[in-house]
Protein backbone atom coordinates (compact mmCIF):
# COMPACT_ATOMS: atom_id res chain seq x y z
CA UNK A 1 0.00 0.00 0.00
CA UNK A 2 1.57 3.41 -1.06
CA UNK A 3 1.92 5.62 1.41
CA UNK A 4 0.38 9.29 1.23
CA UNK A 5 0.66 11.79 3.48
CA UNK A 6 -1.82 14.09 1.97
CA UNK A 7 -5.09 13.10 0.12
CA UNK A 8 -8.57 14.43 -0.34
CA UNK A 9 -9.70 11.04 -0.67
CA UNK A 10 -10.28 10.39 3.17
CA UNK A 11 -12.04 12.54 5.32
CA UNK A 12 -10.13 14.99 7.99
CA UNK A 13 -10.65 14.52 11.64
CA UNK A 14 -13.66 16.44 13.45
CA UNK A 15 -12.37 19.28 15.78
CA UNK A 16 -12.88 17.83 18.97
CA UNK A 17 -12.09 19.18 22.34
CA UNK A 18 -9.53 17.91 25.22
CA UNK A 19 -6.16 17.31 21.93
CA UNK A 20 -3.67 19.12 20.75
CA UNK A 21 -5.59 22.54 19.28
CA UNK A 22 -6.84 22.52 23.13
CA UNK A 23 -3.30 22.59 24.63
CA UNK A 24 -2.05 24.91 22.66
CA UNK A 25 -4.76 27.80 23.28
CA UNK A 26 -3.00 27.04 26.54
CA UNK A 27 0.34 26.57 25.89
CA UNK A 28 0.06 30.16 24.65
CA UNK A 29 -1.89 32.10 27.06
CA UNK A 30 0.70 30.94 29.56
CA UNK A 31 3.36 32.40 27.54
CA UNK A 32 1.83 35.54 27.16
CA UNK A 33 1.53 35.84 31.17
CA UNK A 34 5.30 34.77 31.29
CA UNK A 35 5.80 37.75 28.17
CA UNK A 36 4.18 40.31 30.15
CA UNK A 37 5.32 39.96 33.60
CA UNK A 38 8.98 39.42 31.90
CA UNK A 39 9.95 42.74 32.76
CA UNK A 40 8.56 43.31 36.28
CA UNK A 41 11.14 41.48 37.75
CA UNK A 42 14.37 42.63 39.86
CA UNK A 43 16.38 41.96 35.78
CA UNK A 44 13.90 41.88 32.77
CA UNK A 45 14.55 38.43 31.67
CA UNK A 46 14.49 39.97 28.56
CA UNK A 47 17.91 41.47 29.60
CA UNK A 48 19.03 39.22 31.60
CA UNK A 49 18.64 35.74 30.10
CA UNK A 50 17.42 36.26 25.96
CA UNK A 51 15.50 39.16 24.09
CA UNK A 52 13.40 36.13 22.92
CA UNK A 53 11.05 36.60 26.34
CA UNK A 54 10.66 40.34 24.70
CA UNK A 55 10.06 39.89 20.62
CA UNK A 56 8.19 37.16 21.14
CA UNK A 57 4.84 38.78 22.50
CA UNK A 58 4.06 39.91 18.88
CA UNK A 59 4.48 36.36 17.93
CA UNK A 60 2.49 34.98 20.33
CA UNK A 61 -0.46 37.37 19.71
CA UNK A 62 0.02 36.31 16.23
CA UNK A 63 -0.13 32.65 17.49
CA UNK A 64 -3.60 33.54 18.77
CA UNK A 65 -4.92 35.53 15.77
CA UNK A 66 -4.35 32.73 13.61
CA UNK A 67 -5.60 29.89 15.84
CA UNK A 68 -9.06 32.00 16.47
CA UNK A 69 -9.04 32.12 13.19
CA UNK A 70 -8.86 28.30 12.81
CA UNK A 71 -11.17 27.07 15.65
CA UNK A 72 -13.90 29.65 14.50
CA UNK A 73 -14.20 28.70 10.68
CA UNK A 74 -13.61 24.65 11.69
CA UNK A 75 -16.22 25.26 14.58
CA UNK A 76 -18.82 27.86 12.67
CA UNK A 77 -18.14 27.67 9.08
CA UNK A 78 -20.48 25.19 7.85
CA UNK A 79 -23.43 26.70 9.85
CA UNK A 80 -22.84 30.03 8.88
CA UNK A 81 -22.51 29.35 5.50
CA UNK A 82 -25.39 27.15 5.09
CA UNK A 83 -27.55 30.37 6.95
CA UNK A 84 -28.10 27.85 9.78
CA UNK A 85 -26.78 30.40 12.00
CA UNK A 86 -27.41 34.13 10.86
CA UNK A 87 -24.37 36.40 10.42
CA UNK A 88 -25.86 38.72 13.51
CA UNK A 89 -26.21 36.04 15.34
CA UNK A 90 -22.71 34.58 15.24
CA UNK A 91 -21.53 38.52 15.67
CA UNK A 92 -23.61 38.75 18.98
CA UNK A 93 -22.66 35.32 20.24
CA UNK A 94 -19.20 36.11 19.80
CA UNK A 95 -19.11 39.76 20.70
CA UNK A 96 -20.88 38.21 24.10
CA UNK A 97 -17.76 36.11 24.63
CA UNK A 98 -15.20 38.51 24.99
CA UNK A 99 -16.48 42.24 25.82
CA UNK A 100 -18.24 41.55 29.46
CA UNK A 101 -15.17 40.05 30.57
CA UNK A 102 -13.14 42.64 29.23
CA UNK A 103 -15.65 45.69 30.05
CA UNK A 104 -15.14 44.13 34.18
CA UNK A 105 -11.27 44.03 33.81
CA UNK A 106 -11.55 47.71 32.61
CA UNK A 107 -13.92 48.77 35.28
CA UNK A 108 -11.65 46.86 38.06
CA UNK A 109 -8.92 48.78 36.86
CA UNK A 110 -10.96 52.04 37.26
CA UNK A 111 -11.49 50.87 41.32
CA UNK A 112 -7.67 49.81 41.73
CA UNK A 113 -6.34 52.89 40.35
CA UNK A 114 -8.94 55.29 41.59
CA UNK A 115 -8.55 53.66 45.25
CA UNK A 116 -5.15 53.70 45.37
CA UNK A 117 -4.63 57.74 44.24
CA UNK A 118 -7.14 58.57 47.05
CA UNK A 119 -4.99 56.24 48.84
CA UNK A 120 -1.99 58.56 48.67
CA UNK A 121 -0.39 55.75 46.29
CA UNK A 122 -1.36 56.94 42.56
CA UNK A 123 0.30 54.91 40.25
CA UNK A 124 4.00 55.43 39.34
CA UNK A 125 3.85 55.64 35.29
CA UNK A 126 0.87 57.64 35.33
CA UNK A 127 1.02 57.90 31.46
CA UNK A 128 -0.39 54.60 31.32
CA UNK A 129 -3.51 55.43 33.22
CA UNK A 130 -4.57 58.41 31.15
CA UNK A 131 -8.08 58.60 31.58
CA UNK A 132 -8.82 60.18 27.57
CA UNK A 133 -7.10 56.34 26.81
CA UNK A 134 -10.00 54.73 28.41
CA UNK A 135 -13.69 55.43 26.06
CA UNK A 136 -12.15 53.50 23.14
CA UNK A 137 -10.83 50.45 25.32
CA UNK A 138 -13.88 49.98 27.19
CA UNK A 139 -15.72 50.06 23.39
CA UNK A 140 -13.28 47.71 21.89
CA UNK A 141 -12.63 50.10 19.40
CA UNK A 142 -8.93 51.08 19.77
CA UNK A 143 -7.54 49.09 17.17
CA UNK A 144 -9.67 50.67 14.25
CA UNK A 145 -7.34 54.31 14.72
CA UNK A 146 -9.87 55.99 17.54
CA UNK A 147 -7.66 57.91 19.81
CA UNK A 148 -7.00 55.59 23.07
CA UNK A 149 -6.33 51.90 23.98
CA UNK A 150 -2.75 53.08 25.56
CA UNK A 151 -2.09 51.43 29.27
CA UNK A 152 -4.63 50.13 31.31
CA UNK A 153 -5.86 46.79 30.38
CA UNK A 154 -3.46 47.37 26.83
CA UNK A 155 -3.45 43.85 25.75
CA UNK A 156 -7.24 44.08 24.80
CA UNK A 157 -6.23 46.30 21.39
CA UNK A 158 -6.61 42.49 20.19
CA UNK A 159 -9.95 41.97 21.01
CA UNK A 160 -10.41 45.07 19.49
CA UNK A 161 -9.20 43.74 16.54
CA UNK A 162 -11.00 40.43 16.76
CA UNK A 163 -14.33 41.86 16.78
CA UNK A 164 -13.63 43.29 13.32
CA UNK A 165 -13.34 40.34 12.00
CA UNK A 166 -16.18 38.49 13.31
CA UNK A 167 -18.29 41.41 11.86
CA UNK A 168 -16.15 40.42 8.43
CA UNK A 169 -16.19 36.43 9.23
CA UNK A 170 -19.23 35.66 6.80
CA UNK A 171 -17.82 37.52 4.10
CA UNK A 172 -14.72 36.09 4.37
CA UNK A 173 -15.85 32.26 4.70
CA UNK A 174 -18.17 32.66 1.13
CA UNK A 175 -14.56 33.93 -0.24
CA UNK A 176 -12.32 31.42 0.86
CA UNK A 177 -14.80 28.19 0.23
CA UNK A 178 -15.07 29.38 -3.41
CA UNK A 179 -11.49 28.29 -4.05
CA UNK A 180 -10.12 24.92 -3.62
CA UNK A 181 -8.20 24.02 -0.87
CA UNK A 182 -4.88 24.07 -2.48
CA UNK A 183 -5.74 27.15 -4.23
CA UNK A 184 -6.78 29.28 -1.50
CA UNK A 185 -4.02 28.23 1.05
CA UNK A 186 -1.27 29.53 -2.15
CA UNK A 187 -3.67 32.81 -3.02
CA UNK A 188 -3.43 33.40 1.07
CA UNK A 189 0.06 33.23 1.11
CA UNK A 190 0.76 35.78 -1.60
CA UNK A 191 -1.76 38.16 -0.10
CA UNK A 192 -0.28 38.25 3.07
CA UNK A 193 2.94 38.81 1.55
CA UNK A 194 1.45 41.55 -0.66
CA UNK A 195 -0.09 43.15 2.49
CA UNK A 196 2.86 43.12 4.04
CA UNK A 197 5.01 44.66 1.11
CA UNK A 198 2.16 47.93 1.03
CA UNK A 199 2.21 48.49 4.62
CA UNK A 200 6.09 48.62 4.44
CA UNK A 201 5.50 50.98 1.96
CA UNK A 202 2.73 53.17 2.31
CA UNK A 203 2.84 53.09 6.41
CA UNK A 204 6.77 52.51 7.27
CA UNK A 205 5.78 48.70 9.80
CA UNK A 206 5.76 45.60 8.52
CA UNK A 207 1.88 44.14 9.21
CA UNK A 208 2.99 42.29 11.62
CA UNK A 209 3.75 45.07 13.99
CA UNK A 210 1.44 48.01 12.96
CA UNK A 211 0.86 50.04 16.31
CA UNK A 212 -1.98 48.81 18.55
CA UNK A 213 -4.08 51.59 17.45
CA UNK A 214 -4.27 49.79 13.80
CA UNK A 215 -4.25 46.61 14.88
CA UNK A 216 -7.07 45.65 12.68
CA UNK A 217 -4.78 45.92 9.97
CA UNK A 218 -2.01 43.62 11.68
CA UNK A 219 -5.21 41.04 12.94
CA UNK A 220 -7.39 40.83 9.95
CA UNK A 221 -4.69 38.98 6.79
CA UNK A 222 -3.65 36.80 10.50
CA UNK A 223 -7.28 35.85 10.68
CA UNK A 224 -8.41 35.01 7.14
CA UNK A 225 -4.77 32.85 6.93
CA UNK A 226 -6.23 30.59 10.14
CA UNK A 227 -9.69 30.47 8.45
CA UNK A 228 -7.79 29.23 5.31
CA UNK A 229 -5.95 26.86 7.46
CA UNK A 230 -9.43 25.65 8.52
CA UNK A 231 -10.80 25.44 4.91
CA UNK A 232 -7.44 23.53 3.89
CA UNK A 233 -7.90 21.10 6.68
CA UNK A 234 -11.71 20.66 6.16
CA UNK A 235 -11.04 19.24 2.35
CA UNK A 236 -7.22 17.70 2.36
CA UNK A 237 -6.60 14.78 5.01
CA UNK A 238 -2.79 14.69 6.61
CA UNK A 239 -1.52 11.65 7.59
CA UNK A 240 -1.71 11.74 11.19
CA UNK A 241 1.95 10.53 11.87
CA UNK A 242 3.35 13.06 9.37
CA UNK A 243 1.28 15.73 10.92
CA UNK A 244 2.84 14.92 14.34
CA UNK A 245 6.29 14.68 12.70
CA UNK A 246 6.15 18.40 11.60
CA UNK A 247 4.06 19.71 14.28
CA UNK A 248 7.20 18.93 16.34
CA UNK A 249 9.68 19.79 13.78
CA UNK A 250 7.62 23.01 13.60
CA UNK A 251 7.70 24.04 17.20
CA UNK A 252 11.24 23.28 17.21
CA UNK A 253 11.88 25.33 14.21
CA UNK A 254 9.59 28.26 15.84
CA UNK A 255 11.76 27.87 19.55
CA UNK A 256 15.69 27.50 17.45
CA UNK A 257 14.49 30.99 15.84
CA UNK A 258 13.89 32.60 18.45
CA UNK A 259 17.23 32.07 19.59
CA UNK A 260 18.78 34.40 16.80
CA UNK A 261 16.26 36.88 16.23
CA UNK A 262 12.57 37.51 15.36
CA UNK A 263 12.35 36.49 11.92
CA UNK A 264 8.75 36.85 11.54
CA UNK A 265 7.89 35.44 8.42
CA UNK A 266 9.78 32.31 9.01
CA UNK A 267 8.20 32.54 12.42
CA UNK A 268 4.42 33.00 10.88
CA UNK A 269 5.13 29.39 8.51
CA UNK A 270 6.14 27.65 11.85
CA UNK A 271 2.94 29.02 13.71
CA UNK A 272 0.67 28.08 10.68
CA UNK A 273 2.22 24.35 10.60
CA UNK A 274 1.75 23.95 14.35
CA UNK A 275 -1.78 24.84 14.05
CA UNK A 276 -2.15 22.80 10.96
CA UNK A 277 -0.72 19.60 12.63
CA UNK A 278 -2.65 19.63 15.77
CA UNK A 279 -5.84 20.03 13.87
CA UNK A 280 -5.07 17.22 11.50
CA UNK A 281 -4.26 14.34 14.52
CA UNK A 282 -7.19 12.99 15.78
CA UNK A 283 -8.31 13.25 19.25
CA UNK A 284 -8.64 9.79 20.42
CA UNK A 285 -8.92 9.83 23.98
CA UNK A 286 -9.60 13.51 25.05
CA UNK A 287 -8.08 14.85 28.22
CA UNK A 288 -10.27 16.33 30.78
CA UNK A 289 -7.55 18.23 31.96
CA UNK A 290 -6.50 19.64 28.98
CA UNK A 291 -9.91 20.81 27.98
CA UNK A 292 -10.24 22.72 31.34
CA UNK A 293 -6.69 24.58 30.78
CA UNK A 294 -7.93 25.58 27.74
CA UNK A 295 -11.18 27.32 28.75
CA UNK A 296 -9.32 29.19 31.30
CA UNK A 297 -7.10 30.29 28.56
CA UNK A 298 -9.46 33.13 27.70
CA UNK A 299 -9.61 34.47 31.45
CA UNK A 300 -5.45 33.98 31.37
CA UNK A 301 -5.72 36.28 28.63
CA UNK A 302 -7.70 39.06 29.62
CA UNK A 303 -6.73 38.96 33.18
CA UNK A 304 -3.25 39.09 33.38
CA UNK A 305 -2.55 42.63 32.75
CA UNK A 306 -4.80 43.54 35.44
CA UNK A 307 -2.86 40.98 37.79
CA UNK A 308 0.34 41.92 36.69
CA UNK A 309 -0.82 46.00 37.61
CA UNK A 310 -2.22 45.03 40.82
CA UNK A 311 0.53 42.95 42.85
CA UNK A 312 3.60 44.91 41.51
CA UNK A 313 1.83 47.89 42.15
CA UNK A 314 1.63 46.74 46.16
CA UNK A 315 4.89 44.76 45.37
CA UNK A 316 6.43 47.86 44.27
CA UNK A 317 5.94 49.62 47.45
CA UNK A 318 6.73 46.93 49.69
CA UNK A 319 10.28 46.49 47.81
CA UNK A 320 10.87 50.15 48.22
CA UNK A 321 10.07 50.32 52.07
CA UNK A 322 11.48 47.55 53.38
CA UNK A 323 14.32 47.42 51.12
CA UNK A 324 14.03 43.93 49.93
CA UNK A 325 16.81 42.14 48.71
CA UNK A 326 17.35 41.00 45.25
CA UNK A 327 16.53 37.33 46.49
CA UNK A 328 13.22 38.44 47.79
CA UNK A 329 12.25 40.41 44.90
CA UNK A 330 12.55 37.32 42.66
CA UNK A 331 10.61 35.34 44.92
CA UNK A 332 7.49 38.44 44.93
CA UNK A 333 7.92 38.01 40.73
CA UNK A 334 7.54 34.20 40.92
CA UNK A 335 4.61 34.54 42.94
CA UNK A 336 3.12 37.21 41.18
CA UNK A 337 3.32 34.87 38.17
CA UNK A 338 1.14 32.20 40.01
CA UNK A 339 -1.43 34.77 40.86
CA UNK A 340 -1.82 35.24 37.29
CA UNK A 341 -2.54 31.67 36.68
CA UNK A 342 -4.64 31.33 39.96
CA UNK A 343 -6.48 34.43 39.57
CA UNK A 344 -7.40 33.52 35.96
CA UNK A 345 -8.63 29.91 36.89
CA UNK A 346 -10.90 31.43 39.93
CA UNK A 347 -11.84 33.83 37.38
CA UNK A 348 -13.08 31.63 34.99
CA UNK A 349 -14.79 29.00 37.40
CA UNK A 350 -16.62 32.27 39.79
CA UNK A 351 -17.19 34.56 37.38
CA UNK A 352 -16.73 34.03 33.55
CA UNK A 353 -18.50 30.65 32.87
CA UNK A 354 -21.23 31.40 34.91
CA UNK A 355 -21.96 34.43 33.14
CA UNK A 356 -21.21 32.89 30.12
CA UNK A 357 -24.01 29.96 31.18
CA UNK A 358 -26.61 32.72 31.35
CA UNK A 359 -25.95 34.47 28.20
CA UNK A 360 -25.67 30.77 26.46
CA UNK A 361 -28.69 30.39 27.84
CA UNK A 362 -30.32 34.16 26.77
CA UNK A 363 -29.04 32.94 23.32
CA UNK A 364 -30.72 29.97 23.24
CA UNK A 365 -34.09 31.31 24.29
CA UNK A 366 -33.61 34.03 21.84
CA UNK A 367 -33.15 32.01 19.22
CA UNK A 368 -36.42 29.51 20.28
CA UNK A 369 -38.46 32.37 20.15
CA UNK A 370 -37.74 33.33 17.01
CA UNK A 371 -38.25 30.14 15.50
CA UNK A 372 -41.90 30.22 16.82
CA UNK A 373 -42.20 33.22 15.22
CA UNK A 374 -40.86 32.52 11.79
CA UNK A 375 -42.94 29.33 12.04
CA UNK A 376 -45.81 31.55 12.91
CA UNK A 377 -45.60 33.88 10.29
CA UNK A 378 -44.32 31.35 7.28
CA UNK A 379 -46.89 30.93 4.66
CA UNK A 380 -48.77 27.99 4.69
CA UNK A 381 -48.77 27.77 1.25
CA UNK A 382 -45.15 27.35 1.05
CA UNK A 383 -43.20 24.15 2.26
CA UNK A 384 -39.94 24.99 0.97
CA UNK A 385 -36.97 26.89 2.61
Amino acid sequence: MAFTALTTRNEPPPIARGGWLDALRFIVAALIILHHFQGAGPIALAEGLHPAFEHSGFLLTNFFIIDSGYVLMRVYGRSVGAGRMSHFDFFLKRALRVWPAHLIMGLSLIVLVGAATLAGQPPRNPEWFQWDQLPAQLALVQSFGVHGGLGWNAPSWSISGLIGCYLLFPFILRGVTKLGPWTALIGMIALYLAINQLCWTFLGYPVWQMPMHYGFIRILPLFVLGMTLAWFAQKVWINPRVAGWVGVAAAAGFFALQAFDKHALLSLVCISLIILAAGAVPVRRPSKLVERAALVSFSMFITNEVVRIWWFGFGNIAIDRLNLSESVQWAIWGAGVLAAFAFAWAYHHLIDAPMQDRIKAWLKSRALRRGRIARITQPVVSLEG
